[in-house]
């Protein structure tokens, strides 16, 4: 898609979201002009502590308040956190990181990016295709490359802006996007810039893609079905070799987003390719983060040479964004080196995911339709007594954190625990038990 087209379908985009908002907008209150000048235009529209959204915040850190809750967000970890961190100047157990393989604060780790950045300073101050690279740049994407053994990688600074701008420049209007219901945030707003119709799915149900596809597919060009490895809200996975047969059937793309199902998945963590032991060509589109399993930050694509070399030359997230810098980079590439070099800390977390798991379940706790790998939700069915349960936890050295409703339907309100592979069966013990006390208590 050219930059003049790129443009032309952006203005259109929002051209139809203002008249949307036009059509949708309360009438005038009483006394209010329905003008445009600056004097006749409403007090509420021109003030941000009258917008939706912050009026939502408000209302719900009022019934918050009532309750005698602390907000269970933004809490500041001091220090490297891993299966323990230290919150408030005390020590909790922690199951809220996505630290999966402590890499994170691992001593190896953290000197790859002092060396980096002693070496190449703290920026690369520019953007990779000006004058921004780097080797270490080439030296990551080749070790992504060749871990999921497909020609190239690209790494973009931010795992959100991978999603957007690889769905936001390779899709546009005359494509189809089909997507799990549960797909991550990224991939939505990717859907929609790009301009392509886009269509979920029920959660993991291949037959409902293919419905759509037998119905649909014809009346668009390119198609890209788009999956997660391992869902990070319910801690699932899909069938990946029926939805690779789909797509092989219906001649369509299929992305797979391994956020949290690379290093965490699959005998040596290399994903939901080597979990079904499917060959790597058969997904088109690999995406990954490194803020998980590879202790750093922004995220990847991995597939085809001239998939790759399209994103990087023409995808405007990476293209007008500065490079990485190096002391990200570089811990990311040692972290994804030891969990060659050390790959019982992959069976480590995936033992201590599933005694969670087990242990869990033994109690007659409720958590749905997670494999005991890495995530592992417990449902409680309303956002208040999730709320609560994460405060009285936490009083008692446990950080986990709340889902709340609408990020969740009410009735699947739960707290999502992440695990690690330094966490223990006496943490776990501990906080299970814990959390049966306090769930007899509301």
């Amino acid at each position: 898609m050219s930059q003049d087209a790129s443009r032309h379908d952006l203005k259109r985009q929002l051209l139809e979201g203002a008249r949307k908002r036009k059509r949708s907008r309360p009438a005038p209150e009483h006394g209010e002009a329905s003008g445009t000048s600056a004097g006749e235009v409403p007090e509420r529209l021109t003030r941000f502590d009258a917008h939706p959204g912050y009026q939502q915040l408000t209302m719900m850190r009022e019934a918050a308040r009532r309750l005698g809750l602390t907000d269970p967000f933004f809490r500041c970890h001091q220090g490297n956190a891993g299966a323990t961190s230290r919150i408030d100047d005390r020590d909790v157990i922690n199951f809220a990181s996505y630290n999966y393989l402590g890499f994170s604060g691992d001593p190896r780790v953290n000197q790859a990016a002092i060396d980096a950045v002693q070496h190449y300073g703290s920026s690369v101050s520019a953007s990779r295709i000006v004058s921004g690279e780097r080797p270490i740049h080439g030296e990551l994407e080749r070790a992504i490359a060749d871990t999921y053994q497909v020609d190239d990688a690209v790494v973009f600074v931010s795992g959100h802006a991978t999603n957007v701008s690889t769905l936001g420049y390779l899709l546009g209007p005359g494509d189809l996007i089909l997507h799990d219901e549960y797909i991550h945030n990224s991939a939505l707003v990717g859907a929609q810039l790009s301009g392509a119709r886009r269509m979920g799915f029920a959660h993991n149900d291949a037959d409902a893609l293919e419905d759509l596809l037998h119905r649909h597919r014809a009346q668009f060009e390119r198609v890209v079905i788009v999956i997660e490895g391992l869902y990070s809200m319910d801690g699932d996975l899909p069938d990946l070799p029926r939805f690779v047969e789909i797509k092989r059937r219906h001649q369509a793309w299929l992305m797979v987003d391994e956020a949290h199902s690379f290093g965490v998945l699959g005998r040596n963590g290399r994903g939901l390719r080597e979990h079904f032991d499917v060959p790597p060509e058969a997904v088109d589109i690999w995406m990954g983060t490194m803020s998980k399993t590879l202790a750093g930050c922004g995220g990847y694509i991995a597939g085809c040479q001239a998939l790759v070399d399209t994103l990087r030359h023409l995808a405007p997230g990476f293209l007008y964004s500065v490079g990485m810098p190096a002391q990200v980079a570089a811990p990311s590439l040692k972290a994804l080196a030891l969990m060659h070099e050390e790959p019982q800390r992959v069976r480590r977390l995936q033992a201590i995911s599933r005694y969670f798991l087990e242990q869990a379940r033994a109690l007659g706790l409720d958590t749905g339709e997670s494999i005991g790998a890495a995530v592992v939700p417990v449902i409680i069915g309303s956002s208040a007594r999730a709320a609560g349960l994460s405060h009285a936890l936490f009083e008692r050295g446990i950080n986990v954190q709340p889902i709340l409703h609408p990020a969740v339907p009410e009735k699947s309100a739960r707290l999502r625990f992440f695990l690690s592979c330094e966490h223990t069966e006496q943490q776990v013990d501990q906080t299970l038990e814990i959390l049966d006390e306090e769930l007899t208590r509301t």
